[in-house]
Protein backbone atom coordinates (compact mmCIF):
# COMPACT_ATOMS: atom_id res chain seq x y z
CA UNK A 1 0.00 0.00 0.00
CA UNK A 2 1.55 3.40 -1.06
CA UNK A 3 1.31 5.99 1.80
CA UNK A 4 -0.46 8.88 1.30
CA UNK A 5 1.46 12.21 0.57
CA UNK A 6 -0.45 15.17 1.63
CA UNK A 7 -0.15 19.00 0.55
CA UNK A 8 1.92 19.95 3.51
CA UNK A 9 4.71 17.43 2.52
CA UNK A 10 5.30 18.59 -1.07
CA UNK A 11 4.59 22.16 -0.08
CA UNK A 12 7.61 21.54 2.47
CA UNK A 13 9.74 19.58 -0.42
CA UNK A 14 9.77 22.79 -2.35
CA UNK A 15 10.10 25.20 0.17
CA UNK A 16 13.00 27.81 -0.04
CA UNK A 17 12.90 29.30 2.92
CA UNK A 18 16.05 30.41 5.03
CA UNK A 19 16.99 27.82 7.43
CA UNK A 20 16.06 29.26 10.88
CA UNK A 21 14.63 28.24 14.23
CA UNK A 22 15.53 25.73 17.08
CA UNK A 23 19.51 25.39 16.93
CA UNK A 24 19.48 24.57 13.69
CA UNK A 25 21.82 27.46 12.71
CA UNK A 26 24.22 27.17 15.26
CA UNK A 27 26.71 25.74 12.78
CA UNK A 28 26.64 25.59 9.12
CA UNK A 29 27.13 22.09 8.55
CA UNK A 30 27.92 21.39 4.76
CA UNK A 31 24.84 20.62 2.83
CA UNK A 32 22.32 20.63 5.55
CA UNK A 33 18.67 19.43 5.02
CA UNK A 34 16.31 21.66 5.36
CA UNK A 35 14.46 21.40 8.39
CA UNK A 36 11.11 22.42 7.13
CA UNK A 37 11.07 19.35 4.74
CA UNK A 38 12.36 17.34 8.00
CA UNK A 39 9.44 18.14 10.08
CA UNK A 40 7.02 17.58 7.33
CA UNK A 41 8.19 13.87 6.61
CA UNK A 42 8.36 13.23 10.36
CA UNK A 43 4.81 14.56 10.88
CA UNK A 44 3.54 12.55 7.45
CA UNK A 45 4.79 9.50 8.45
CA UNK A 46 4.87 9.07 12.19
CA UNK A 47 3.43 9.14 15.55
CA UNK A 48 4.80 10.91 18.97
CA UNK A 49 6.49 8.07 20.50
CA UNK A 50 7.57 6.13 17.57
CA UNK A 51 11.38 5.70 16.50
CA UNK A 52 13.26 8.19 13.38
CA UNK A 53 16.74 6.96 12.62
CA UNK A 54 19.04 9.25 10.97
CA UNK A 55 21.57 6.70 9.25
CA UNK A 56 23.86 10.26 7.73
CA UNK A 57 22.71 12.42 10.55
CA UNK A 58 25.23 15.06 9.71
CA UNK A 59 23.86 18.42 11.24
CA UNK A 60 21.41 17.24 12.86
CA UNK A 61 18.59 18.15 11.73
CA UNK A 62 16.50 15.29 11.73
CA UNK A 63 17.17 14.44 15.51
CA UNK A 64 16.54 18.28 16.30
CA UNK A 65 13.44 18.00 14.37
CA UNK A 66 12.08 14.36 15.79
CA UNK A 67 13.05 15.19 19.81
CA UNK A 68 10.66 18.82 19.85
CA UNK A 69 7.86 16.44 17.76
CA UNK A 70 7.71 13.65 20.94
CA UNK A 71 9.88 10.96 18.65
CA UNK A 72 12.54 8.81 19.92
CA UNK A 73 15.79 9.93 17.61
CA UNK A 74 18.58 8.03 16.79
CA UNK A 75 21.29 9.39 14.23
CA UNK A 76 25.23 7.70 13.27
CA UNK A 77 27.84 9.61 11.13
CA UNK A 78 31.00 8.28 10.59
CA UNK A 79 32.20 11.85 10.89
CA UNK A 80 33.40 12.88 13.98
CA UNK A 81 32.57 16.21 13.38
CA UNK A 82 29.20 15.60 12.60
CA UNK A 83 28.74 13.54 16.16
CA UNK A 84 30.20 16.62 18.04
CA UNK A 85 27.65 19.38 15.86
CA UNK A 86 24.82 17.10 16.38
CA UNK A 87 25.57 16.19 20.47
CA UNK A 88 25.88 20.09 20.90
CA UNK A 89 22.70 21.09 19.08
CA UNK A 90 20.64 18.55 21.24
CA UNK A 91 21.93 19.55 24.78
CA UNK A 92 19.19 19.96 27.26
CA UNK A 93 20.33 23.24 28.78
CA UNK A 94 19.22 25.11 32.10
CA UNK A 95 18.37 28.65 32.49
CA UNK A 96 21.66 28.50 34.65
CA UNK A 97 23.89 26.45 32.17
CA UNK A 98 23.05 29.17 29.30
CA UNK A 99 23.81 31.99 32.11
CA UNK A 100 27.14 30.73 32.80
CA UNK A 101 28.18 30.42 29.08
CA UNK A 102 26.79 34.15 28.57
CA UNK A 103 29.11 35.03 31.15
CA UNK A 104 31.86 33.11 29.37
CA UNK A 105 31.45 34.54 26.56
CA UNK A 106 31.58 38.81 27.78
CA UNK A 107 34.77 37.54 29.85
CA UNK A 108 36.51 36.02 27.28
CA UNK A 109 35.71 39.09 24.58
CA UNK A 110 37.10 41.50 27.40
CA UNK A 111 40.03 39.94 28.31
CA UNK A 112 41.14 38.02 25.81
CA UNK A 113 44.47 40.11 23.83
CA UNK A 114 46.50 38.90 20.92
CA UNK A 115 49.33 39.50 22.94
CA UNK A 116 48.51 36.70 25.78
CA UNK A 117 51.28 33.78 25.59
CA UNK A 118 49.31 30.60 24.40
CA UNK A 119 50.36 27.15 23.44
CA UNK A 120 48.27 26.00 20.59
CA UNK A 121 49.34 22.22 21.03
CA UNK A 122 52.37 20.74 19.32
CA UNK A 123 50.43 17.15 18.41
CA UNK A 124 47.52 19.21 16.89
CA UNK A 125 50.61 20.58 14.67
CA UNK A 126 52.35 17.72 14.13
CA UNK A 127 49.17 15.86 12.71
CA UNK A 128 48.61 18.98 10.19
CA UNK A 129 44.76 20.41 11.61
CA UNK A 130 46.31 23.52 11.90
CA UNK A 131 47.42 23.47 8.02
CA UNK A 132 47.13 27.00 6.53
CA UNK A 133 46.53 28.93 9.49
CA UNK A 134 50.33 29.66 9.87
CA UNK A 135 49.96 32.61 6.88
CA UNK A 136 50.22 36.22 7.67
CA UNK A 137 46.49 37.08 7.18
CA UNK A 138 45.45 33.85 9.83
CA UNK A 139 48.07 33.27 12.41
CA UNK A 140 45.65 35.88 14.32
CA UNK A 141 42.92 33.97 13.72
CA UNK A 142 44.86 30.75 15.01
CA UNK A 143 45.90 32.49 18.23
CA UNK A 144 42.40 33.80 19.20
CA UNK A 145 41.00 30.49 18.16
CA UNK A 146 43.98 29.01 20.70
CA UNK A 147 42.50 31.46 23.50
CA UNK A 148 39.35 30.85 23.30
CA UNK A 149 39.70 26.91 23.72
CA UNK A 150 42.43 27.50 26.56
CA UNK A 151 39.42 29.37 28.56
CA UNK A 152 36.91 26.37 28.36
CA UNK A 153 38.47 24.82 31.32
CA UNK A 154 37.15 27.66 33.39
CA UNK A 155 33.76 26.03 32.72
CA UNK A 156 32.35 23.91 35.63
CA UNK A 157 30.26 21.32 33.40
CA UNK A 158 30.58 19.15 30.25
CA UNK A 159 27.52 20.63 28.58
CA UNK A 160 28.64 23.67 28.95
CA UNK A 161 32.09 23.29 27.70
CA UNK A 162 30.21 21.54 24.41
CA UNK A 163 28.10 25.07 23.66
CA UNK A 164 30.59 26.89 24.71
CA UNK A 165 32.89 24.98 21.93
CA UNK A 166 30.56 24.82 19.83
CA UNK A 167 30.31 28.79 19.77
CA UNK A 168 33.43 29.24 19.52
CA UNK A 169 33.59 26.40 16.36
CA UNK A 170 30.74 28.51 14.64
CA UNK A 171 32.76 31.56 15.14
CA UNK A 172 35.74 30.70 13.51
CA UNK A 173 33.48 28.87 10.88
CA UNK A 174 32.57 32.56 10.23
CA UNK A 175 36.14 34.38 10.13
CA UNK A 176 37.71 31.45 8.04
CA UNK A 177 36.27 29.27 6.09
CA UNK A 178 35.20 30.15 2.47
CA UNK A 179 36.76 33.51 2.83
CA UNK A 180 39.75 35.29 1.34
CA UNK A 181 39.76 38.45 3.51
CA UNK A 182 40.03 36.99 7.10
CA UNK A 183 38.55 39.33 9.56
CA UNK A 184 40.37 41.05 12.06
CA UNK A 185 41.03 40.33 15.86
CA UNK A 186 38.46 43.35 17.18
CA UNK A 187 35.78 41.49 14.69
CA UNK A 188 36.58 38.45 15.46
CA UNK A 189 35.81 39.22 19.47
CA UNK A 190 32.66 41.12 18.34
CA UNK A 191 31.10 37.81 16.40
CA UNK A 192 32.02 35.42 18.88
CA UNK A 193 29.86 37.66 21.47
CA UNK A 194 27.25 37.80 18.51
CA UNK A 195 27.19 33.91 17.93
CA UNK A 196 27.68 33.25 21.99
CA UNK A 197 24.27 35.78 22.46
CA UNK A 198 22.55 33.89 19.40
CA UNK A 199 23.60 30.42 20.32
CA UNK A 200 22.42 30.37 23.68
CA UNK A 201 19.02 31.86 22.97
CA UNK A 202 18.77 29.29 20.30
CA UNK A 203 19.75 26.46 22.81
CA UNK A 204 16.68 27.73 25.41
CA UNK A 205 14.72 27.81 22.29
CA UNK A 206 15.38 24.23 21.88
CA UNK A 207 15.46 22.60 25.89
CA UNK A 208 12.26 24.29 26.36
CA UNK A 209 10.59 22.88 23.71
CA UNK A 210 12.70 19.25 23.85
CA UNK A 211 11.77 19.10 27.74
CA UNK A 212 8.14 20.04 27.07
CA UNK A 213 8.31 17.06 25.03
CA UNK A 214 9.95 14.58 27.45
CA UNK A 215 6.91 15.83 30.42
CA UNK A 216 4.42 14.99 28.44
CA UNK A 217 5.64 11.52 26.94
CA UNK A 218 8.13 10.10 29.76
CA UNK A 219 9.76 7.11 29.07
CA UNK A 220 7.09 5.86 27.09
CA UNK A 221 7.71 8.57 24.62
CA UNK A 222 10.12 11.08 23.08
CA UNK A 223 13.91 10.30 24.83
CA UNK A 224 17.29 12.59 24.37
CA UNK A 225 18.54 11.90 20.97
CA UNK A 226 21.52 9.34 20.10
CA UNK A 227 24.02 10.58 18.42
CA UNK A 228 26.55 6.97 17.20
CA UNK A 229 30.03 7.77 16.03
CA UNK A 230 30.29 4.47 14.04
CA UNK A 231 29.42 3.81 10.07
CA UNK A 232 25.76 2.72 9.32
CA UNK A 233 27.30 -0.66 7.86
CA UNK A 234 27.13 -3.22 10.64
CA UNK A 235 24.36 -0.91 12.58
CA UNK A 236 21.84 -4.02 12.67
CA UNK A 237 25.01 -5.34 15.37
CA UNK A 238 25.16 -2.34 17.55
CA UNK A 239 23.56 -2.78 21.36
CA UNK A 240 21.84 -0.02 21.56
CA UNK A 241 20.10 -0.45 18.03
CA UNK A 242 19.24 -3.52 18.63
CA UNK A 243 17.26 -2.69 21.77
CA UNK A 244 15.00 -0.31 20.68
CA UNK A 245 11.78 -1.37 17.98
CA UNK A 246 12.31 -1.07 14.69
CA UNK A 247 12.31 2.61 13.40
CA UNK A 248 9.01 3.61 11.75
CA UNK A 249 10.82 6.52 9.65
CA UNK A 250 14.25 6.11 7.93
CA UNK A 251 14.58 9.93 7.29
CA UNK A 252 18.35 11.04 5.76
CA UNK A 253 20.54 12.17 2.75
CA UNK A 254 23.40 10.15 2.17
CA UNK A 255 26.61 11.03 0.17
CA UNK A 256 25.93 12.26 -3.34
CA UNK A 257 27.62 10.36 -6.01
CA UNK A 258 30.11 12.16 -7.87
CA UNK A 259 29.39 15.44 -5.85
CA UNK A 260 32.17 17.27 -4.41
CA UNK A 261 31.18 18.53 -1.07
CA UNK A 262 33.69 19.19 2.06
CA UNK A 263 32.41 17.48 4.67
CA UNK A 264 35.50 17.64 6.75
CA UNK A 265 37.60 20.22 5.73
CA UNK A 266 37.40 24.64 5.27
CA UNK A 267 38.26 26.32 2.78
CA UNK A 268 40.98 29.04 3.70
CA UNK A 269 41.47 31.96 1.87
CA UNK A 270 40.65 30.08 -1.97
CA UNK A 271 41.49 26.62 -2.53
CA UNK A 272 43.56 26.07 0.86
CA UNK A 273 41.85 23.24 2.22
CA UNK A 274 41.95 23.18 5.94
CA UNK A 275 41.14 20.36 8.81
CA UNK A 276 40.86 23.06 12.00
CA UNK A 277 37.39 22.16 12.96
CA UNK A 278 38.71 18.91 13.97
CA UNK A 279 41.01 20.99 16.12
CA UNK A 280 38.46 23.05 17.70
CA UNK A 281 35.88 20.26 18.49
CA UNK A 282 38.88 17.63 19.87
CA UNK A 283 37.84 15.09 17.67
CA UNK A 284 39.82 13.10 15.09
CA UNK A 285 39.51 13.62 11.06
CA UNK A 286 39.04 10.18 9.21
CA UNK A 287 41.54 9.03 6.12
CA UNK A 288 40.11 12.08 3.50
CA UNK A 289 37.41 13.02 1.32
CA UNK A 290 36.35 9.74 0.30
CA UNK A 291 36.36 8.00 3.64
CA UNK A 292 32.81 10.09 4.10
CA UNK A 293 31.77 9.78 0.56
CA UNK A 294 31.31 5.99 -0.07
CA UNK A 295 34.49 6.94 -2.74
CA UNK A 296 36.54 8.76 -5.24
CA UNK A 297 34.15 11.35 -7.12
CA UNK A 298 37.01 11.46 -10.06
CA UNK A 299 36.21 7.57 -10.45
CA UNK A 300 33.75 7.55 -13.48
CA UNK A 301 31.96 4.30 -13.11
CA UNK A 302 31.59 5.20 -8.93
CA UNK A 303 31.90 1.47 -8.50
CA UNK A 304 33.13 1.82 -5.25
CA UNK A 305 30.06 4.65 -4.52
CA UNK A 306 27.40 2.14 -5.25
CA UNK A 307 28.79 -0.66 -3.83
CA UNK A 308 29.24 0.99 -0.38
CA UNK A 309 25.68 1.98 -0.92
CA UNK A 310 24.22 -1.13 -1.23
CA UNK A 311 25.97 -2.78 1.26
CA UNK A 312 25.06 0.90 4.00
CA UNK A 313 21.60 -0.13 2.81
CA UNK A 314 21.70 -3.52 3.34
CA UNK A 315 22.35 -2.81 6.81
CA UNK A 316 19.41 -0.59 7.11
CA UNK A 317 17.14 -2.66 5.52
CA UNK A 318 17.84 -5.39 8.45
CA UNK A 319 17.12 -2.84 11.41
CA UNK A 320 13.50 -2.26 8.94
CA UNK A 321 10.66 -3.84 9.22
CA UNK A 322 7.14 -4.00 6.92
CA UNK A 323 5.95 -0.99 8.30
CA UNK A 324 9.59 1.36 7.94
CA UNK A 325 9.27 4.34 5.20
CA UNK A 326 12.40 5.21 3.97
CA UNK A 327 13.10 8.60 2.72
CA UNK A 328 15.48 9.82 1.27
CA UNK A 329 16.89 13.46 0.17
CA UNK A 330 20.05 13.26 -2.43
CA UNK A 331 21.24 14.81 -5.32
CA UNK A 332 22.97 13.45 -8.59
CA UNK A 333 26.00 15.04 -10.80
CA UNK A 334 24.48 13.14 -13.57
CA UNK A 335 21.65 11.98 -12.95
CA UNK A 336 20.62 10.29 -16.41
CA UNK A 337 22.97 7.34 -15.07
CA UNK A 338 23.45 8.15 -11.41
CA UNK A 339 20.04 7.58 -10.76
CA UNK A 340 18.81 4.12 -12.32
CA UNK A 341 22.73 2.96 -11.03
CA UNK A 342 21.44 4.38 -7.16
CA UNK A 343 17.71 2.47 -7.90
CA UNK A 344 19.31 -0.80 -8.92
CA UNK A 345 21.81 -0.32 -5.36
CA UNK A 346 18.58 -0.17 -3.38
CA UNK A 347 17.00 -3.56 -4.68
CA UNK A 348 19.93 -5.14 -3.96
CA UNK A 349 20.05 -3.94 -0.81
CA UNK A 350 16.63 -5.34 -0.50
CA UNK A 351 14.76 -2.11 -0.73
CA UNK A 352 11.83 -1.15 -3.49
CA UNK A 353 10.72 2.17 -4.13
CA UNK A 354 7.22 3.24 -3.61
CA UNK A 355 5.65 5.84 -5.30
CA UNK A 356 4.06 9.11 -4.11
CA UNK A 357 0.38 9.17 -3.91
CA UNK A 358 -2.30 12.58 -3.22
CA UNK A 359 -4.36 14.21 -4.42
CA UNK A 360 -2.34 16.48 -6.05
CA UNK A 361 0.50 14.36 -6.96
CA UNK A 362 0.79 10.57 -7.96
CA UNK A 363 4.18 11.40 -9.68
CA UNK A 364 7.09 8.89 -8.68
CA UNK A 365 9.40 11.17 -7.57
CA UNK A 366 9.53 14.37 -6.67
CA UNK A 367 12.53 17.19 -7.74
CA UNK A 368 13.29 20.14 -6.01
CA UNK A 369 15.81 23.12 -6.40
CA UNK A 370 18.16 23.48 -4.27
CA UNK A 371 18.86 27.57 -2.93
CA UNK A 372 22.55 28.70 -1.89
CA UNK A 373 24.61 25.42 -2.38
CA UNK A 374 28.23 26.53 -2.35
CA UNK A 375 29.16 22.92 -4.36
CA UNK A 376 27.26 23.78 -7.38
CA UNK A 377 30.38 25.48 -8.62
CA UNK A 378 31.80 22.43 -8.14
CA UNK A 379 30.13 20.94 -11.39
CA UNK A 380 30.43 21.37 -14.62
CA UNK A 381 27.93 23.75 -15.64
CA UNK A 382 26.94 23.74 -11.74
CA UNK A 383 22.91 22.34 -12.97
CA UNK A 384 22.92 18.48 -12.31
CA UNK A 385 23.82 19.11 -8.50
CA UNK A 386 21.11 22.00 -8.33
CA UNK A 387 18.07 19.39 -8.46
CA UNK A 388 17.69 16.96 -5.26
CA UNK A 389 15.15 14.47 -5.68
CA UNK A 390 12.97 12.30 -2.87
CA UNK A 391 13.27 8.87 -3.15
CA UNK A 392 10.59 6.67 -1.01
CA UNK A 393 11.66 3.14 -0.19
CA UNK A 394 10.27 -0.08 2.12
CA UNK A 395 11.49 -3.10 2.62
CA UNK A 396 11.01 -5.45 -0.93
Amino acid sequence: MRPVVNQQLLDAIHCSDEISGLTHNAYRYPARSSPYFVRAVIETFTQPGQLVFDPFMGGGTTLIEASVLGRKAVGCDINSLAVFVSKAKTLLMSNRDLAVVNAWARTLVSASTIRQRIEVGSDWIDLGYLKHLDKRETWRMRKMIAIALESLRYLRSDDQRILARLIILRTAQWALDNRRTIPTVHEFRKMLQTTASEATKSSKEYSKAASAVLRTYGSQGANRPVCLHRTVIGIEHDPQVRSLNPPRLILTSPPYPGVHILYHRWQVQGRRESPAPFWITNSLDGEGASYYTFGDRNNQDLKTYFSNAEVAFRSIAQISDAKTIIVQMIAFSDPAWQLPEYLRAMERAGLREIAFDSSTSAKCRIWRSVPNRRWYASWRRGIPSSQEVVLLHQLA
